[in-house]
């Protein structure tokens, strides 16, 4: 039988007999149609590992990619396998690796960067323009058993982590990069907003309930998820968006419940009690009206973070809202460098129990069941992941 080469002794393994389980992986096409569909079990090269993905989280990219056919610039031009949320067992490592070894339970960093270009040289990786992103195309994502992955990318879990929260560190991994990217904004007693009650809302919610901001309101168009919301995070104030209002009627609603009173906003006047407002929005969905209606919330001297990813072009910001205000409206692209603030955070429960936003699990077989599911707004799912407990002999 012939061996895959590169292969650290520990770590040796039999292509041919990992070929007997089976490589079945996701697949989307540029006629936005998904299929299961066999693949080759993947050849480690010397600085790669071959992960056994034991659990992959759905994201609303994998949506947009199927759906849409893109996000942005990213554009669906031939097929791919979807995924990028993984956690898993290494089975083998190339021989330059020694950070992990075969056997080892990892969490998953999708995006691996060129480390040339200056944007990495500059600490900024998650900017590199070069990078290679699992489940963007051309490069195959994880909702597929077998993958190798840069071993540099991957983050050993502690035993008492379980595959599950593994792979609820990447959509983490995205507020981490925010909070941080807030530069101190959010703290105890800081009123802070929330825009959108998804998966990364609700990490949003679960990481500034743990740094002491107060009060906290979440905002989203689903009474369903605010419901969830509330016991996900007891205390947190809700908001439902109604869809008839203008961003600056549900701006005044929305800074009442944080008792501000109510300003002028014709003449650009503030409220009396405009200290109250939040300090900081998180603005979480992408989509331009609930990005207005932040800017027409956030206090003044405040700061807009959107971290959820919309259309290619917005045309009603409001500008003079912006300015006179010095509002500062910020932006973030992914995250660097926090997988393992990420595996800290979740190990020593410094967060909310983000297992709870898990409402949904299937089986590899079943993962264009588990799409269907995740597409389904009747379904009122939150997280749906996919995950592969067959037994696989080292």
């Amino acid at each position: 039988m012939a061996c895959v080469t590169g292969i650290k002794t520990e770590g040796h393994f039999e292509k041919v007999r990992l070929q007997k389980y089976g490589n079945p992986a996701l697949h989307v096409n540029p006629e936005h149609e998904i299929a299961l569909e066999e693949t080759e079990v993947p050849t480690p090269q010397p600085h790669e590992a071959l992960i056994h993905v034991r659990c992959t989280g759905i994201c609303g990219s994998d949506m947009h990619l199927w759906h849409q056919g893109g996000i942005g610039p990213i554009k669906v031009d031939r097929p791919c396998v979807l995924g990028h949320e993984p956690a898993g067992v290494v089975l083998a490592v190339g021989s330059e690796v020694t950070n992990i070894k075969a056997g080892d339970r990892v969490a998953l960093e999708p995006g691996v960067p060129c480390r040339k270009c200056w944007l990495c040289k500059a600490g900024k990786y998650n900017l590199c323009e070069y990078v290679e992103f699992a489940g963007v195309c051309p490069v195959a994502g994880t909702i597929r058993r077998f993958v190798t992955h840069d071993a540099e990318y991957c983050y050993p879990l502690p035993d008492t982590m379980t595959f599950a929260q593994g792979a609820l560190l990447e959509p983490f991994s995205v507020i981490l990069h925010a909070v941080r990217s807030c530069k101190g904004s959010i703290g105890v007693g800081r009123p802070l907003l929330i825009c959108g009650a998804g998966p990364i809302g609700l990490c949003a919610l679960s990481a500034a309930k743990a740094s002491g901001a107060w009060p906290i309101v979440i905002t989203d168009i689903d009474q369903s998820k605010l419901d969830f919301a509330k016991k996900f995070a007891p205390g947190v104030l809700t908001y439902k968006v109604e869809p008839s209002k203008s961003p600056q009627q549900a701006s005044e609603e929305i800074r009442a419940l944080y008792g501000v009173e109510p300003r002028d906003l014709d003449r650009m006047i503030p409220s009396p009690s405009e200290w109250k407002a939040p300090s900081t929005v998180l603005e979480c969905t992408g989509i331009e009206s609930s990005v207005v209606t932040a800017a027409y919330t956030c206090q003044r001297s405040g700061l807009v973070m959107v971290v959820g990813v919309g259309r290619s072009i917005m045309n009603n910001l409001p500008f003079m809202q912006l300015s006179l205000g010095e509002i500062d409206l910020r932006f973030i692209n992914r995250y660097s460098d926090t997988w393992p603030a990420g595996i800290n955070a979740l190990q020593n429960h410094q967060v909310c129990d983000l297992d709870a936003m898990v409402t949904h699990t299937f089986p590899l077989e079943k993962a264009i069941e588990a799409m269907h599911t995740a597409a389904d707004p009747k379904q009122a799912s939150v997280k749906v992941q996919i995950v592969d407990d067959i037994e696989i002999e080292l």
